[in-house]
């Protein structure tokens, strides 16, 4: 099954009881594992906007901050699940397909956090779900979701009322460029789509009795993203000087990238699909937005500022929700 940024093949989707015979949050509770997974999608409505605080506001060059972020994550990830990871996954050349689309994803992703609003980029990030079904079509001729035309029309509307208005100052003005910013954000979204096709894929390719698991996708989408960026930046030449340069608030909102999102808003999401089933998590996919607009405008001062621009946030949180229930 696929959601957001990360992937798990072959996850259970239990049912979830309608009455609670307790109050009490634990991790063994369905109400647990709700509010991990609502949890899980805020970080990932936060991350293009921490991208973009880091990239703009605390100046760290991209690559350099690609290849940081994944490293911090990559050794905490190593020493938990690399015992379990059966290496014969690695003879897998899907599994190399994806590392390859997991290179793509970031790269665009981490343009058009540089060039545009993380509103912006959130809002397209939003509309992957129609791009998969748009290309499982295409690519594995499977049949498209009722109701898919429509919710996307009806999405595109709100996105229209947002990007209409006026955004009026905001902490890193002059580092808009909008229009390539949004094509980055496209090729990021149908980078990812591609991806979540190619993850569903993996889990039905063996090689020697050796299965892709979610983990080790998980290693390799890591190892992937970190060796590219890594080598990418020393290869341009960028300067890591800036990171002897940041500040508390800098170093904090780093942490949020690497540990809160990267590691927690990975493990969370998996962990909530395992015990719920990727409908139900993949239904709060909306709250990305509410965490994008939230964190946006206490760190980079991009707020909403005329009603047109809260309903057409209202039309595509209520849409994307209502569709990601149909299918």
């Amino acid at each position: 099954m696929r959601l957001g940024d990360l992937t798990i093949s072959q996850s259970p989707n239990l049912p979830i009881p309608m009455k609670q015979t307790t109050t009490s949050l634990h991790l063994t509770s369905p109400l647990g594992w709700l509010t991990l997974a609502l949890a899980a999608q805020i970080g990932w409505g936060a991350y293009p906007v921490l991208l973009r605080y880091l990239q703009t506001v605390s100046g760290l060059p991209g690559l350099s901050l690609l290849a940081v972020g994944n490293l911090v994550v990559l050794l905490i990830v190593v020493a938990i699940i690399l015992p379990r990871i059966d290496r014969r996954i690695f003879r897998l050349r899907i599994v190399w397909l994806f590392g390859l689309l997991v290179v793509l994803r970031g790269i665009t992703n981490l343009l058009a956090t540089r060039y545009t609003l993380a509103v912006y980029a959130q809002i397209i990030y939003l509309m992957t779900p129609f791009i998969v079904a748009l290309l499982s079509r295409a690519v594995l001729k499977e049949q498209i979701p009722r109701h898919t035309f429509k919710a996307l029309t009806i999405a595109l509307v709100g996105a229209l009322f947002i990007v209409s208005g006026d955004w009026g100052a905001t902490a890193v003005s002059t580092h808009r460029h909008d229009l390539l910013g949004i094509i980055f954000a496209i090729l990021s979204s149908i980078s990812l789509a591609f991806y979540m096709i190619v993850t569903r894929r993996s889990a039905h390719v063996h090689a020697s009795g050796a299965t892709a698991s979610g983990e080790s996708l998980l290693l390799v989408h890591l190892i992937s993203l970190f060796t590219f960026s890594l080598l990418a930046s020393l290869l341009v030449g960028e300067s890591w000087a800036q990171w002897r340069d940041l500040t508390p608030l800098d170093w904090l909102v780093f942490a949020a990238l690497s540990l809160g999102v990267l590691l927690g808003a990975n493990l969370g999401q998996i962990r909530s699909i395992q015990q719920l089933g990727a409908p139900v998590v993949s239904s709060m996919m909306a709250i990305r937005l509410v965490s994008a607009l939230l964190f946006a405008g206490l760190l980079l001062g991009e707020r909403l500022t005329s009603v047109w621009q809260l309903i057409g946030a209202g039309i595509i949180i209520v849409t994307i929700t209502w569709y990601l229930r149909q299918t």
